[in-house]
């Protein structure tokens, strides 16, 4: 079982949640397994009261944070796992069923114990999930394995139970996945987004979109950087150097 130190790093971030039922089950889920952390980003005005008529979850709706972006919801995180149900979409990210997920977050939990910073759990949207914008700030995906029926998946499950099945299989009794032991704490969030930007600017500033647009999405770099394992330390080093490089691109004749 997961340790009442382990739980409090972990937060629950719900993405363009549209309906305060879900809301309000998600937080209750979030209470019975003994998680506080709840984020939620939209573009308007959240319905926390209607949700607060959730049982039990009203401390975890009273301390919900309400924010304006995805990067905003995780800049204290050092890892982001997103939530799929796949379908047909083309996965830019490595891809676990839930099984196998819990126990890497576990071992993360366990391997960065000490060091500051949450672990994230996106969810999204009740109609369309996460969107590849939103999908572009995790470092993977995690699926819930679903009946198939004529050979087809079942494409969706109710916000709340959603969360519910993850927070279940997350907490229970398992076996640590044996991965990353490297000592060193992870890069958080906002690190690799202002890493990203660095990044980008730098890119841009070189001339090298003019002959290589194709490889300079600011999605794709984004995706691509945190499919890269980097620490704090590294990711320190890496905005040094791009931010000399901007340097000496902004003042060459």
């Amino acid at each position: 079982m997961l340790t009442p130190e382990e739980l409090d790093r972990i937060c629950i971030v719900l993405v363009r949640a549209r309906n305060p039922n879900n809301i309000g089950a998600a937080a209750r889920a979030m209470h019975d397994f003994g998680l506080h952390h709840l984020r939620v980003v939209n573009d308007y005005a959240i319905p926390f009261e209607s949700a607060r008529a959730a049982v039990d979850a009203t401390q975890v709706l009273a301390d919900a944070v309400a924010c304006a972006s995805v990067a905003e919801a995780i800049a204290d995180c050092t890892l982001v796992v997103g939530t799929t149900a796949v379908g047909k979409r083309d996965l830019q990210h490595p891809l676990y069923t839930l099984p196998l997920a819990a126990p890497r977050i576990r071992a993360e939990l366990r391997r960065s114990s000490g060091v500051p910073g949450c672990i994230a759990l996106l969810f999204g949207s009740e109609k369309t999930g996460l969107s590849n914008e939103e999908l572009s700030h995790c470092k993977w995906l995690l699926t819930i394995p679903m009946q198939q029926k004529y050979g087809e998946r079942h494409l969706s499950m109710n916000l709340g139970q959603a969360v519910a099945v993850c927070l279940y299989e997350l907490v229970r009794d398992g076996t640590v996945d044996k991965c990353a032991q490297d000592s060193a704490a992870p890069a958080s969030a906002a690190d690799l987004e202002r890493l990203t930007t660095l990044l980008y600017e730098t890119l841009e500033k070189s001339g090298y979109m003019r002959r290589h647009p194709a490889n300079s999405d600011l999605l794709q770099l984004r995706q691509m950087l945190r499919r890269i394992t980097l620490n704090d330390a590294d990711a320190a080093i890496w905005m040094g150097i791009f931010r000399q490089l901007l340097f000496r691109l902004r003042h060459c004749n």
